[in-house]
């Protein structure tokens, strides 16, 4: 740290830090361990699946924190909870209560009597804006399906940190826009050389999200407690290095938790392989929701089910005796058999035409796609077909 100009020092002397500022290494580090440790003082538990999640249950009242930073969001049961520990956390920091979540970190909330819907519809517009594609034709489907993307011969993209810019925006929207997962994570591939093409394909994406921008997941007040899965793979699909893609989705009751569309570490040998490393990963996912919704304080009304169209993987994840085809996999791979004759979870079959994952497995024609799409229980909020009309309505206003 340099001296201030005025100060007056001998040359040998440095200045002496007595607080942590903002932009420093470890300021972040030290912010969370004080605040951790004021939680734990307040009788709140860590939990160990999420180390952001504090939790306090206490004869019948249960309150649970969320932290991001110095961004917190309170819920629970007990409002008298709530005016306390806020009462400490202004002693101590000094915060400013922002009422009923509306707003948090670019994801807006709306609350109505059938449920809450979470979306990003002005960081959507925000996105539209910057890329100058706001007065552009909107696109029926993130990708093309006549479309491979790979790293082709085309010209390449000079301005990379454009493009780099304009995937990172597009990994945020993810939080909420599970439809365009496929497409950020095929896109994210290019970082290092984008071509002309891949520049074309991150624009779709955006002139996808102009169709419907204020498009979020709902969550249904009324609804079952059940874990159920969608796991699929695309076998070799990676033109560049024949690796597949683990693709999968979970609903806890009628509402989308989380979804994810992800390169596989090593090459699969067959689509059995390929589809059983994929059974594992959604397994490991399926444990952690369980682990996450025991610190909740929540029970499942049924075991949780996932679904699966290989009936290959289902019987090596179903059937204990080794066999010469399977020897190459890894020892991880089998985390799914142990869990399923533990009773964890329970392997369901279920057709192609029925896989809700299948739309994150490769880039579908229209119809098929807003059919899977309709299925995620996605809504549109503001009702709006064009972002022109979007913004029309925010001048009235």
């Amino acid at each position: 740290m340099d001296i201030p100009d005025g100060v007056e020092a001998a040359p040998d002397q440095v200045c002496k830090l007595q607080k942590s500022l903002y932009g420093l290494k470890q300021a972040s580090r030290k912010w969370y361990e004080k605040l951790t440790h004021l939680l734990i003082q307040q009788g709140y538990s860590q939990s160990t699946s999420d180390y952001s999640l504090f939790t306090l249950k206490n004869d019948g009242d249960f309150t649970a924190l969320l932290v991001y930073v110095d961004d917190i969001i309170i819920t629970g049961n007990s409002l008298t909870e709530f005016s306390r520990i806020k009462a400490i956390l202004d002693v101590n920091f000094k915060i400013k209560d922002l009422g009923i979540l509306k707003y948090f970190l670019g994801l807006e909330v709306a609350h109505s009597k059938n449920g809450i819907c979470i979306s990003q519809r002005k960081y959507c517009l925000d996105l539209l804006a910057s890329s100058g594609l706001l007065g552009s034709k909107p696109a029926n489907t993130p990708l093309d399906p006549s479309t491979n993307l790979h790293q082709d011969d085309s010209p390449p993209f000079e301005d990379i940190s454009t493009y780099r810019r304009i995937i990172g925006k597009l990994l945020y929207l993810n939080t909420t826009r599970p439809d365009i997962s496929l497409a950020t994570q095929q896109l994210s591939q290019f970082l290092n050389s984008p071509t002309i093409t891949h520049f074309k394909g991150a624009c779709r994406v955006i002139r996808y999200l102009k169709q419907n921008p204020g498009k979020g997941i709902l969550f249904p007040r009324n609804s079952n407690i059940q874990i159920q899965g969608y796991v699929d793979a695309d076998w070799a699909g990676c033109h560049d290095s024949r690796r597949s893609t683990t693709c999968f989705i979970f609903f806890l009751g009628d509402s989308l938790v989380s979804w994810r569309a992800k390169k596989q570490a090593t090459i699969s040998r067959s689509s059995s392989e390929a589809e059983y490393r994929a059974l594992s990963t959604a397994a490991c996912e399926l444990q952690w929701l369980l682990y996450l919704l025991k610190d909740l304080d929540i029970t499942c009304d049924k075991q949780p089910a996932l679904y699966c169209d290989s009936q290959s993987a289902i019987h090596i994840a179903s059937n204990p005796v080794f066999h010469e085809r399977t020897k190459h996999l890894e020892i991880d791979c089998h985390f799914v058999r142990e869990k399923v004759q533990k009773n964890v979870l329970m392997l369901m079959p279920i057709s192609t035409q029925e896989q809700l994952a299948d739309f994150l497995t490769k880039a579908l024609a229209p119809p098929k796609f807003r059919d899977f799409i309709a299925k995620l229980g996605m809504i549109d909020i503001y009702h709006s077909q064009a972002c022109g009309r979007v913004l029309r309505d925010e001048v009235k206003n």
